[in-house]
């Protein structure tokens, strides 16, 4: 019987999962988004594909094309993943993101539950193959009549060592924005038995170097991890610990970014150049915007940080687009121009679990690592990474391989032990030691 899966949206993580699902002989997709050239193109013309243009903030339109099909895929933004999840509800259809469960979404499961219905989330990568990972081991040794005693999580995208070629360290293969709020949350975690709090205006202060395969990361806090004690049944741990990796010197970069004011969520209308908004940033004084911005970060004018500032073009007089909002607008539309990935070259992504057990009375150091590379000229790790979690679990629901209904997350091992099964075929795994 053939089953009918909406794609709502179609950005730069997609590909991967259209070609999987169109592999399906009995799936047929429909990718409704803004982008309707786009969509055709994944599609690349097959007989069981169709592209079709959507506003996603036209109910009507969107509910029509909810309703006619079996399960949505929604990789729209997170915001408006409850009005497709009412929608399904509506409709009585299934649904899966790749997205955090929100309290929005939270808030709809004993109705999907009531329903019969399965809205499974966090399925990309981070969140997704860190939370399959991390219980496929945890209930390994429970399964050994161990116990987990720390549970250290560590992710990033970045480019592959021959593609690190800026001064930053990094590129971007999709818009920059979020990247750029992230690095000024709250971030909160267990250490040694004692909760940390680092403010967001301090996150890059401090980190630490994590070594992992042989290559050499920062690695600082992602937001807050005390939750992830009762999400992966760890209660009593010393440590709970999840953090980003970065290549070194992206901390010190990123604390003098935030210290100048770059990644202010707040207009500015004094300022029609990246170099008029340098010199107000760095406050009134004499000397060149690059000299006054060193001597406010209180560093030489050949520091790194002042260095990849003047590589991004931010004491140039390039225009500032008229159009867009505030400080941190101005910042990322540079930072798209300036930092992406050439024909060719390839991204990385990295997953690297650390955990300390005792198991027949013996403390134990395990680590679960996945290292994945983009393909030249094809598709990127993180695109791999994200999308095609999604689309396994998209399959297992039509092909009514996973019991449990209501709004889900991959924790349970008759979700997670087969998608991380498939996943394997498809050459994206983890390496563990120590067990």
């Amino acid at each position: 019987m053939t089953k009918k899966v909406l794609l709502l949206g179609s950005g730069l993580v997609t590909e991967p999962l259209v070609e999987y699902l169109l592999n399906i002989n009995n799936f047929k997709l429909t990718i409704a988004s803004l982008e309707l050239d786009r969509s055709a193109r994944m599609l690349k013309g097959h007989p069981r594909g169709t592209a079709i243009y959507l506003d996603a903030g036209n109910e009507h339109d969107l509910e029509s094309l909810i309703g006619d099909h079996d399960l949505s895929i929604s990789l729209l933004p997170a915001p408006m993943h409850p009005r497709v999840a009412r929608l399904c509800l509506k409709h009585h259809r299934n649904m899966v993101t790749a997205s955090y469960v929100s309290p929005a979404m939270k808030a709809l499961d004993d109705e999907v539950k009531r329903s019969g219905l399965i809205f499974l989330n966090e399925l990309g990568l981070d969140p997704g193959i860190d939370h399959m990972s991390a219980m496929k081991i945890i209930h390994q040794v429970g399964k050994l009549g161990g116990k987990i005693t720390g549970f250290q999580s560590y992710c990033g995208g970045l480019p592959a060592p021959e593609a690190n070629t800026n001064p930053l360290g990094y590129k971007f293969s999709w818009a920059p924005r979020g990247v750029l709020v992230a690095a000024t949350n709250d971030a909160r975690f267990l250490k040694n038995g004692e909760i940390k709090a680092i403010p967001g205006k301090t996150l890059f202060h401090s980190h630490e170097l994590l070594e992992v395969q042989g290559m050499t990361f920062e690695a600082y806090p992602n937001r807050d991890s005390i939750p992830y004690k009762d999400l992966y049944g760890l209660d009593g741990v010393q440590t709970m610990f999840r953090g980003t990796l970065r290549y070194p010197g992206w901390c010190h970069l990123l604390k003098t970014l935030v210290t100048a004011g770059y990644l202010d969520q707040r207009e500015i209308s004094d300022a029609t150049t990246y170099r008029e908004l340098a010199a107000t940033l760095s406050g009134n004084g004499e000397g060149q915007p690059k000299d006054r911005m060193a001597a406010k970060m209180n560093v030489s004018v050949d520091d790194p940080a002042i260095r990849a500032m003047e590589w991004l073009g931010l004491f140039e007089n390039a225009p500032l687009d008229p159009s867009l909002p505030t400080i941190l607008d101005h910042f990322a539309k540079r930072c798209m121009e300036k930092m992406q990935f050439a024909p060719g070259e390839r991204d990385m992504v990295v997953l690297h679990h650390i955990f300390t057990a005792i198991i027949d009375g013996e403390a134990r150091t395990i680590t679960s690592s996945l290292i994945d590379f983009g393909i030249p000229n094809g598709h990127t790790a993180m695109a791999r990474t994200v999308s095609l979690p999604v689309a396994i679990g998209a399959r297992m629901i039509l092909e009514n391989r996973i019991t449990g209904t209501g709004v889900l997350i991959p924790v349970a091992e008759n979700i997670y032990g087969p998608i991380l099964g498939e996943l394997d075929k498809l050459d994206i795994r983890c390496v563990e030691n120590g067990l």
